[in-house]
């Protein structure tokens, strides 16, 4: 596809429907636009020069800034962003995009191993699942690479997708989960895969890309960060490689478009097949990444065979039996998706009817509780303006999330509770001869006079 690169920036040459994307160069912006046209036009489009939008400089650039912005710690190579930008600013980024553009370019770019480091899982069960770290200058091509290809796909998605995806939030898939419910699909299939981003069939995936990709030179980069090898350090030091034949790491900035790519197939049959959920029983499909649910007026056997073949069978994917369940808001049960509880309660006026509660979940709730116990823990020695300052930080995108809904007796909840922690926080420092609290001033107000902010 031919896409001339000297459109001026001046909105009156925009093309018709061209919004500029906020943070990007016009330019680029311009090539993703036309790209997302081309391939929403023709369906069955292969696109066969995409290589050298990748090693453009505005595209580096751009992804530079991104990978910045989302931060991160450094890859196997032990580089940071500091380390880059140290000598002067400019220089030190100057110096990493020109060498990556020029491999990228001549086709001698090879990516370092990806570096294996374990987090806690989000559920507070105590486990952790693996994350992979590539270095920072594998993850500017990956953001390069994803800027060129992702409009590519996103003219593909369907409406039921919503991770990952520019202008849709997990926010748009709670209100249509509502919607839905109020539309009576109250038979819910609350779905849970096991280990979803390192079961990926890298074959399958490949065959995918190649539908609407034809050029062998990004096909190859791709494939590279696919079957990159995994780098874990032990306890004692001692270094693991293994090279996965399956999955995409998760860690990786071009991993979760690869992931709604791999399930888009599935989103695609329920949509379009004449068996599936939704011909057969009217059911509807929300998905977020690798979380979804199926709703229904009736969950039947057919329903539920019919998504497991897909999922394991066909996908080659793995359904958490124990923790996949069958959800009956008619009968009193509640479910949560993304971090929110849906159940029905009774009106509180005493009225006879029911209406849909929408909270955090309680193990939201007992993760949010944790951070601000750990940060106002015995050992935390910061400052009272600085930890005041951090629990603003975390406790401000934990409301900005779930301020959704029905969240006032939670949020106050979370906030007797930081009262508590902040109290004992006090209290230990008071040994140590600080007293920040004026004479006859209530610990709510003092800490509101610090900055503190309430939920």
């Amino acid at each position: 596809m031919s896409v001339k690169n000297s459109t001026t920036g001046n909105a009156g040459n925009y093309p018709e429907g061209f919004c500029p994307e906020p943070g990007i160069p016009v330019k680029l912006s311009l090539l993703r636009w036309k790209l997302y046209q081309k391939a929403k036009q023709e369906p069955q489009f292969r696109f066969y020069t995409l290589r050298d939008r990748i090693f453009r400089r505005d595209t580096l650039e751009t992804a530079y800034k991104i990978v910045r912005q989302n931060g991160g710690s450094a890859g196997i190579d032990g580089v940071t962003f500091q380390q880059i930008e140290s000598s002067t600013k400019a220089q030190g980024i100057k110096v990493l995009l020109d060498s990556l553009g020029e491999e990228l370019r001549v086709g001698s770019y090879r990516p370092l191993p990806v570096r294996r480091v374990f987090i806690p899982k989000a559920d507070g069960s105590g486990k952790k699942r693996p994350l992979g770290i590539p270095c920072i200058r594998d993850r500017v091509a990956q953001m390069a690479t994803l800027l060129i290809i992702e409009p590519i796909f996103e003219a593909d998605f369907l409406n039921c997708s919503y991770g990952f995806r520019p202008g849709r939030s997990a926010h748009h898939a709670i209100s249509e989960i509502r919607q839905n419910l109020d539309s009576g699909r109250r038979e819910i299939y609350d779905a849970d895969l096991s280990s979803y981003f390192d079961t990926i069939g890298h074959k399958h995936l490949m065959e995918l890309l190649k539908k609407r990709i034809t050029d062998r030179s990004v096909l190859k980069l791709i494939q590279m960060w696919l079957e990159c090898p995994v780098v874990e350090i032990d306890d004692k030091g001692k270094k693991h490689i293994s090279h996965p034949d399956r999955g995409t790491p998760q860690g990786g900035v071009i991993s979760p478009l690869l992931a709604n790519i791999y399930l888009h197939c599935f989103d695609l049959k329920f949509n379009m097949e004449k068996d599936s959920p939704l011909h057969i029983a009217n059911a509807r499909l929300v998905r977020y990444a690798d979380d979804f649910v199926v709703m229904a007026r009736y969950m039947g056997s057919r329903i539920i065979e019919w998504i497991e073949k897909e999922l394991e069978s066909n996908l080659k994917l793995t359904i958490n039996r124990t923790k996949t369940k069958i959800v009956k808001m008619k009968n009193g049960e509640q479910f949560n998706f993304l971090g929110f509880n849906f159940r029905y309660v009774r009106d509180r006026f005493g009225r006879n009817s029911q209406y849909l509660n929408i909270t955090p979940s309680d193990k939201a709730v007992k993760r949010i509780k944790g951070k601000l116990k750990e940060m106002t823990s015995r050992s935390y020695s910061a400052p009272l303006s600085l930890t005041v300052e951090k629990v603003n930080r975390i406790t401000m995108g934990w409301k900005n999330y779930f301020d959704y809904g029905y969240p006032r007796k939670v949020f106050r909840n979370v906030n007797y509770y930081m009262l508590c922690r902040f109290q004992r926080y006090l209290r230990n420092r008071s040994q140590r001869r600080s007293k920040p609290l004026r004479d006859g001033e209530s610990l709510y107000s003092g800490l509101k006079r610090y900055g503190l902010i309430y939920l």
